[in-house]
């Protein structure tokens, strides 16, 4: 089976070589590396180009990114990563054993550390791969992964401008239970260190709670993201 790998990317050319050097071994072994740019005014489109199969670009928002990534892909299986987090380095391998031994999962996610080392991060990654093994709902930084057919079967993202993974876990759990991989993947802690560890921790609980509770996302992202345009359509 053939993985497709989705990485929307937004002026990230600090950080892009480095996310996908590791991914070329995935690559020559003839798995897919897909990039989808949302209107970028760095260098990242040109930093990527020799380090992906597909160069894609739209208007920016996650979930529009990673469904029009999702609709050039070629792979059977498609795994929607974010810059700021890291494979472990046989994933692709862990992903494809995992369905073949699986009582018919069609989805999956990673257990997930956080790159600092501050108690309360390590803690945060713990409730995190807890509170999804409890409820079956992923978030983008544990890297969901899909069955092409099943991803196609549930209509894909919704073009929402946040809470797109939950939403997306929501209608996959009703056609399967998670494949929950305890390899885990790193991502970068950086959003909880500059804006306050418990802060952060507080504004996702919160969140993800409105969102449970009915708030539409086009409220939810003016406070998640209260400096930012983004495309809501």
């Amino acid at each position: 089976m053939k993985c497709s790998i989705i990485i929307p990317t937004l002026n990230e050319s600090d950080n892009i070589v480095a996310s996908l050097t590791p991914l070329q071994v995935l690559r020559q072994i003839g798995h897919e590396v897909i990039i989808v740019d949302g209107e970028s005014v760095d260098n990242t489109v040109l930093l990527a180009e020799p380090f992906v199969d597909q160069v894609l670009s739209t208007k920016p928002g996650r979930a529009k990114q990673m469904q029009l990534g999702a609709d050039k892909a070629t792979g059977d299986v498609l795994l929607f990563l974010h810059v700021d987090t890291q494979l472990p380095e046989n994933a692709v391998q862990l992903i494809l054993q995992g369905f073949k031994q699986s009582h018919g999962c069609k989805w999956g996610r990673f257990d997930v550390v956080l790159s600092g080392k501050h108690w309360l991060l390590t803690l945060t990654a713990k409730l995190m791969t807890w509170r999804s093994r409890l409820t079956g709902i992923a978030t983008g930084d544990q890297v969901i992964f899909v069955k092409r057919g099943c991803f196609d079967q549930v209509g894909g993202y919704q073009l929402m401008p946040l809470m797109e993974d939950i939403d997306l876990c929501k209608r996959l759990k009703k056609i399967s239970k998670p494949l929950c991989i305890t390899n885990p993947v790193v991502t970068s802690s950086r959003r909880w260190e500059q804006q306050g560890i418990i802060r952060t921790i507080l504004l996702m609980w919160s969140l993800r709670l409105a969102f449970f509770l009915g708030v539409s996302p086009k409220r939810l992202v003016a406070i998640y993201y209260p400096k930012a345009t983004v495309d809501n359509d």
